[in-house]
């Protein structure tokens, strides 16, 4: 997983999950072992399968497609506003940063299983970072690898790499929340996001900050960074060369559902009900929500959600083919129908959130905003729980113990 608070124990959600970082398999079995009552042995239950998994790989193909496609028009946004800094093309490249991230954020249920993602999501997505590890902040002037040119005199895309994590797992200088806060700056408003001046970025008596050369550099070095790493994941799941998916909807089909399921429960449950709630939610510290320089957590945990509901659905740019629902509503009809309710649930309660995140996590207890977090956790709580028992149903072991 990305997320780099030190918390101890993951944080309870009614199971006990067996964790572990960066998209290693969580202690899963080699091998998918079939009874001779499995429904597995049954040829249509079987080619329902071939069929969701081969679905599955077009749904990630196109996530990941429309995801590479919107961050090259980020990229381009990024450039016009370097060209021409101003609030205008500043207001653009932001609004550009904010499309991009939606549709990534659908297709972070496609890791946690050593998919080609998990080889590069540390430094695609890794949070929270340490703004001054990249550039100055209030109170520190000369912070970051920006303002020191004596220790990082050359700023390009091997720089970048190669200083993500190389003090400690909040030193992060790569990947979106890095360009989050090249664009946004420090969130230092209760009620909106950051607010860098796009001064920051010239020259002359006007600039707003030193350094502006290199800050030019930083930014297009990192968007020049993250489009490296996802055309890399983009092309393993692409439909005519794709290794990786060529491997994955050509192999077992029992192994590519396990895999889905994983997938699924990781993310919804410790990932966005833990990690990304429930810490925030407890310490009531700005520093631990997902986007907190532009105030777009709410949309990211929307995103992850409406990613786990598509894999469940079968769902590819708005239109449903087999899903793993149609396997579940083959042999439990009434679990089908639960956990389509419960998605739907979970999503209704996520929209419910209060924007922003930060100042619904420090508002009073009892308020709405805190009992909307809450019912999220416990939404995605029971979600989680729903997904088990969809992989008990399909005889795959996701080693998280009851």
């Amino acid at each position: 997983m990305s997320f780099k608070h030190s918390t101890g124990s993951p944080v309870p959600l009614g199971r006990k999950y067996v964790i572990a970082h960066f998209g290693v398999f969580l202690g899963l079995a080699s091998g998918c072992e079939v009874g001779l009552d499995s429904p597995w042995n049954d040829p249509e239950f079987r080619d329902t399968a071939i069929a969701v998994v081969d679905n599955y790989g077009v749904g990630v193909a196109a996530g990941y497609d429309d995801t590479l496609l919107a961050t090259e028009v980020l990229e381009g946004f990024v450039e016009s506003f370097l060209a021409a800094p101003g609030e205008a093309t500043m207001a653009e490249a932001r609004a550009a940063w904010l499309s991009a991230r939606a549709l990534y954020g659908e297709t972070e249920v496609f890791r946690f299983y050593e998919g080609p993602i998990d080889g590069v999501e540390g430094r695609i997505n890794a949070w929270p970072l340490d703004e001054a590890y990249i550039d100055y902040v209030v109170g520190q002037q000369d912070a970051g690898i920006i303002s020191n040119p004596d220790a990082y005199p050359t700023i390009d895309v091997a720089t970048v790499l190669a200083a993500n994590e190389a003090l400690g797992e909040d030193t992060i200088s790569s990947g979106w929340h890095a360009l989050e806060f090249l664009l946004w700056g420090q969130d230092l408003d209760p009620e909106g996001p950051g607010d860098r001046p796009y001064r920051d970025y010239i020259d002359g008596p006007e600039a707003t900050a030193a350094h502006a050369d290199r800050r030019r550099q930083y930014i297009r070095a990192v968007m020049q960074a993250l489009l490296a790493d996802l055309r890399a994941v983009d092309s393993e799941w692409h439909e005519s060369q794709g290794l990786y998916r060529r491997a994955f909807v050509g192999g077992d089909p029992k192994e590519a559902v396990r895999r889905m399921l994983l997938g699924m429960a990781s993310l919804g449950g410790d990932e966005l009900a833990g990690e990304r709630i429930t810490v925030a939610f407890e310490t009531r510290e700005q520093e631990d929500e997902h986007s907190c320089f532009s105030d777009n957590t709410h949309n990211d945990l929307i995103a992850g959600a409406r990613g786990i509901e598509n894999v469940y659905l079968g769902r590819v740019r708005g239109s449903t083919g087999p899903g793993i629902s149609a396997l579940v509503a083959s042999l439990d009809a009434d679990l089908d129908r639960r956990l389509r309710a419960q998605l739907d649930r979970t999503a209704l309660v996520l929209e419910s959130i209060p924007a922003p995140f930060d100042r619904s996590i420090q508002a009073a207890e009892g308020s709405p905003a805190r009992e909307a977090i809450a019912a999220s956790i416990e939404a995605l709580r029971v979600q989680t729980e729903m997904i088990l028992e969809v992989a008990e149903l399909l005889e795959v072991e996701l080693n998280i113990e009851a």
